[in-house]
Parts: C-alpha cells; sequence; structure tokens
C-alpha cells in the first residue's frame, strides 16, 4: 500500500472520527427543544463533507509528487548510472568500514 494512500486513509478516519464525535452531541435528546440545533447540524454536515474533499484532494496532489518525484529519480538513475553505482559503492565502503571498526 502507497504512503498517500495510507495518508488518505488516516486523514479519513480522522474526519470520520469527528464526524461520529459531532453527530454524538448534536443528536443528544436534551439538546431536542433547541432550535438553532437543526440550522448547526447542517452546517457541520457541510463542512465535514467539505473536510473529507479537501483531505483526498490533498493526498491526490501528495501522490502526484511523489510520482514525479520517483519519475525524476529513476530517469537521472537511467541516464547516470554510473554516478549512482559510484555512489551505491561509496556508501558501502563507508558503511564496511564502520562496521569493521566496532569489532
Amino acid at each position: 500500500m502507497s504512503v498517500s494512500k495510507n495518508l488518505e486513509d488516516a486523514a479519513n478516519a480522522v474526519v470520520e472520527d469527528l464526524a461520529s464525535d459531532v453527530r454524538g452531541v448534536l443528536s443528544n435528546k436534551d439538546l431536542e427543544g433547541v432550535p438553532q440545533l437543526k440550522a448547526l447540524k447542517q452546517r457541520v454536515e457541510t463542512k465535514l463533507a467539505i473536510a473529507r474533499e479537501l483531505a483526498a484532494e490533498k493526498s491526490k496532489v501528495a501522490a502526484k509528487k511523489a510520482k514525479e518525484a520517483a519519475q525524476t529519480a529513476n530517469a537521472y538513475a537511467h541516464d547516470e548510472p554510473w554516478q549512482i553505482a559510484g555512489a551505491a559503492l561509496a556508501v558501502g565502503v563507508l558503511v564496511g568500514l564502520l562496521i569493521g571498526n566496532r569489532r
């Protein structure tokens, strides 16, 4: 599962949890006599719907940026394979030296 999908799921879970809490408070029987309650419920539902849409849109933007970054990295790796191999070799040597010094 991708990171952006995890973020989208987490954001949606938070919004749904908040919506559940708000609905629970607004459905309290003691509050039924308050005339502004129905209008408040509608405003809350509208704003929660907007929040859901925004969370989904942010997730799409993040996924698009991640995909573009991956494509850029892939293109660089194909255009400059020896530099990538050299960097990997340098990292390997460094890790080897660090592990060797610990013994």
